[in-house]
């Protein structure tokens, strides 16, 4: 048979294959996943940038109202320089003290006094100095008693610097006020308040002459006590107790409250106690204990309705009453009656107790 000699085909050895890994591939893989986390940041990125850039808008739009707000409250402040834009709102709201200032100081007058005394047999003229408030256009002014106490000469000098003589209208010593008359038309008045509703913690703004030499001095405080029993001269007056300072000259001067009323004259302070310095304790005697006896002494020269009952009264005790044999030792021993007092009408006579 035939047979063809043909090679029988060649047998491929197999390549071994490598037990390791291709360092391309490895190359490649965190090409790949460094390419992805940096995607994904930019993504991430990407949309806080866009929430940030939101959030930066709204404040920026905020901020911008805010502005136009503080700017419309800037723009509504009075200028300082005049006194028409410091009065007070119309529906009557409460003041700055710097708006108080402005609306009040050409009412508050400094006053001057020339006065004679006697020291060991010489006469010496002295002067000394106060504060007070006009109380109508035509020329009254309001200060203290003691301010104008035994003055040959007074002068009152407005904040504008005109300067009038004035004489004493009237007075009453045991309430410590004085009533002054200068020659004047067109004054600007102050306006008259109430102690009535007056509570400790209100805020007060006192103008006046401290030292004589300061005119138009304000200081700021509040009301620190009410119905303070003040020995002033012997005379015991209730008086308003203030925080605002006080010094010598500020006597006379007006204690306003913020709504720029007068509710209280300047009359003394505490500058020791008990050999103790004292700061921060002043008086004023409330406008509405005197408001009555002021206009009575424009009207008439000098107080008509203040109540006199004529007696010389002292404390009853049971020495006094097993003298005159009485069964009580409490009250007021009537030592004297006046002629034609009240007392006297009313039938008192020496030796009753009330």
């Amino acid at each position: 048979q035939y047979q063809p000699q043909t090679q029988p085909p060649e047998k491929r050895e197999k390549k071994p294959r490598r037990s390791g890994k291709s360092p391309w591939k490895t190359v490649i893989a965190a090409v790949l996943v460094v390419a992805l986390v940096a995607s994904g940041c930019l993504i991430t990125a990407s949309g806080v940038n866009r929430k940030w850039e939101q959030k930066t808008s709204q404040i920026t739009q905020q901020l911008g109202r805010q502005i136009d707000d503080l700017q419309k409250q800037i723009d509504s402040v009075p200028a300082s320089g005049g006194t028409s834009g410091a009065l007070p709102a119309a529906d009557g709201s409460a003041m700055t003290p710097a708006q108080l200032y402005q609306s009040n100081v050409d009412s508050v007058v400094a006053i001057s006094c020339t006065m004679q005394t006697t020291a060991y047999g010489q006469t010496v003229q002295g002067t000394s100095s106060g504060s007070g408030f006009i109380l109508s256009a035509d020329g009254y002014v309001v200060t203290n008693y003691h301010v104008v106490q035994s003055a040959s000469d007074i002068t009152v000098t407005t904040h504008s610097g005109d300067e009038y003589a004035a004489t004493v209208k009237g007075y009453d010593a045991t309430n410590d006020v004085a009533v002054l008359k200068v020659e004047a038309e067109g004054l600007s008045a102050v306006s008259i308040g109430s102690t009535s509703d007056l509570s400790i913690g209100d805020m007060v703004v006192a103008i006046g002459n401290p030292l004589g030499r300061l005119a138009a001095t304000e200081t700021v405080g509040y009301v620190s006590g009410i119905n303070r029993e003040v020995t002033t001269d012997n005379t015991v007056i209730s008086m308003l107790q203030t925080d605002a300072a006080i010094n010598p000259g500020n006597s006379g001067g007006p204690l306003f409250n913020m709504y720029g009323e007068v509710i209280g004259i300047v009359s003394a302070k505490y500058s020791s106690y008990s050999n103790t310095t004292v700061e921060g304790i002043g008086f004023a005697i409330p406008i509405n204990d005197v408001v009555s006896l002021v206009k009575d002494i424009m009207t008439n020269g000098y107080v008509t309705s203040k109540a006199y009952m004529g007696i010389t009264p002292q404390t009853m005790n049971a020495q006094m009453a097993q003298q005159y044999r009485y069964d009580v030792t409490e009250g007021v021993f009537v030592c004297s009656v006046d002629p034609d007092s009240a007392a006297d009408k009313a039938g008192l006579k020496l030796g009753d107790v009330i």
